[in-house]
């Protein structure tokens, strides 16, 4: 169960990277910030774990700025 919230919070710091480098996530983290700013954050930190998925299962390289 420690591992979930370990995986959560490093998801959690790469968003806040991920807003500031990558145009598209900073887009999406614009438009819904409004809202609630730790939801939006754990939105945003769920994308990344689905790109990240997405990156190991097709073995491509991940490229910033691409959906």
């Amino acid at each position: 169960m420690r591992a979930h919230r370990l995986m959560r919070s490093y998801f959690i710091e790469a968003s806040w990277q991920a807003i500031r480098t990558d145009p598209v996530t900073q887009a999406y983290y614009r438009k819904h910030v409004r809202k609630n700013v730790n939801g939006v954050i754990v939105k945003v930190a769920r994308k990344l774990l689905s790109r990240t998925l997405a990156v190991i299962k097709t073995e491509t390289p991940y490229t910033i700025g691409v959906i």
